[in-house]
């Protein structure tokens, strides 16, 4: 099989997508990237970051790709969400920089560190990292790797008390503990930028009430500065609509802090400190001094952990490929859809009435032997899983919350959770029965057309 994968990049690809026919050739690699500071566009109520912390800034970083045929864009940004922005920047990224629009990818780290909304800012934003990212284009080598971080954990489970289903670290559910890298390195072996793929959802600053890029945006700085900040690090999120950080201890603990919860160092059960803050049930009070470090020290932490294990790969990567092929294809999968009848107590079925149909935009990016698939909403990690099996590429990585055009969605679960009454299960539009397969043979589908 790897034979005649290389010999099928060693001609002309065809890769298609939503209608149109890309031909990508193989040529010289260059590489530019840079980053820009969006952390003004995050004051939460005019507070400003106390910048004590690497996450507590946020950028929009962005990798530019040319063989001198064609181009692609590899852009990540530190906010909650894309809404708005795909539409204003993709257009206006394709034709100034001439990218196929099929060759952007975009996503955001989904940080709950502050819900953001400036899609103009944060398109204007990425054509700025951008245009320094090409004003910096230089020959460069190309490798992947694979290693692992245990950070995560799967996030449904059936409450001990209630025996209702709940949000809670199950050791026994399906994780994806995979951290993947592609990196870019100049003719003498420094790094240029890497983009790093983890599944793990950034909701250790959920409702604490300050600006933060969560661990997404630590691990990248701690790989920034690593390198004495002469390269890019692009964080993307992998399949982890059900991968939450194993250990929430130190968020909750801040969620106590503003409901008047006692915190005793013994670990909270988040849903009961959560809730009534999410649901407005209680004023939000002064956050503790003490956990408020605590937290800010954790995201640091788990940020420098995956940063550490991201060095580790990128050391062993030793055969590099500064030839390459590029190409891409977008899709959009439409499944059945679904509407909640009435709403419904977290943990307990939902009653529903037939909806409109839910469409799922899918894109893939193929570099050579690696293959970048995204998906604009959370999956499931399983998903990931099946993809990657069934995946002719073995160097396959996946992204969420990436190039957000519409997500009438919500979460993508496999069917086998269709039974798992979570709020990311209940609140989805889709019937069970067409996304998993879905997404598996589509992915397939395009990874093949890339290397026929």
């Amino acid at each position: 099989m790897k034979s005649t994968i290389k010999l099928l990049l060693s001609i002309a690809i065809a890769v298609a997508g939503l209608g149109s026919t890309v031909v990508a050739q193989s040529g010289p690699l260059k590489v530019g990237a840079a980053k820009v500071d969006i952390t003004h566009f995050g004051y939460l109520d005019g507070e400003v970051p106390d910048k004590q912390y690497e996450h507590e800034r946020l950028y929009i970083r962005a990798i530019l790709l040319d063989n001198g045929e064609t181009r692609a864009a590899l852009i990540g940004s530190d906010t909650s969400g894309l809404d708005g922005v795909w539409q204003i920047a993709s257009p206006l990224i394709s034709e100034e920089f001439a990218i196929p629009v099929e060759h952007i990818l975009m996503s955001a780290q989904h940080t709950h560190g502050g819900q953001m909304d400036h899609p103009q800012g944060y398109a204007d934003a990425m054509l700025q990292a951008l245009r320094l990212a090409e004003s910096d284009l230089q020959p460069a080598g190309m490798g992947y790797g694979e290693g692992a971080a245990y950070l995560n954990a799967n996030r449904n489970v059936i409450d001990e008390d209630t025996r209702g289903w709940t949000q809670d670290t199950n050791l026994e559910g399906y994780s994806d503990k995979t951290l993947a890298v592609l990196a870019f390195y100049d003719q003498l072996g420094a790094p240029i930028a890497g983009y790093m793929n983890y599944a793990m959802h950034p909701v250790t600053s959920y409702l604490v009430g300050f600006i933060t890029a969560d661990f997404p945006g630590a691990a990248s700085r701690h790989v920034e500065q690593a390198f004495g900040d002469n390269m890019i690090m692009v964080f993307s999120k992998g399949l982890e609509g059900d991968q939450n950080p194993r250990t929430l201890r130190p968020g909750t603990n801040v969620m106590a802090s503003l409901s008047g919860v006692e915190v005793t160092g013994f670990e909270l059960k988040r849903e009961d400190v959560e809730t009534p803050l999410r649901q407005r049930r209680v004023e939000r009070g002064e956050r503790n001094p003490v956990v408020d470090r605590t937290l800010k020290d954790w995201m640091q932490a788990q940020g420098m952990v995956l940063g550490e294990e991201a060095i580790r790969v990128m050391s062993k990567m030793h055969r590099l490929q500064d030839d390459v092929h590029i190409g891409g294809s977008q899709t959009i999968l439409a499944c059945p859809g679904r509407d909640l009848a009435a709403s419904v107590p977290r943990g307990q079925p939902g009653s529903y009435v037939d909806g409109p149909d839910a469409h799922i935009q899918m894109g893939l990016i193929g570099i050579n032997d690696v293959a970048i698939g995204s998906i604009t909403s959370d999956a499931f990690a399983i998903i990931g899983k099946q993809i990657k099996e069934a995946s002719p590429l073995r160097n396959t990585m996946l992204v969420s919350h990436a190039n957000l055009d519409t997500d009438d969605v919500g979460y993508i679960y496999d069917d086998a959770a269709a039974g798992q009454y979570t709020f990311q299960v209940v609140n989805s539009r889709l019937k069970p029965g067409c996304a998993e397969t879905g997404l598996v043979e589509n992915f397939t589908d395009m990874i093949y057309d890339y290397l026929w």
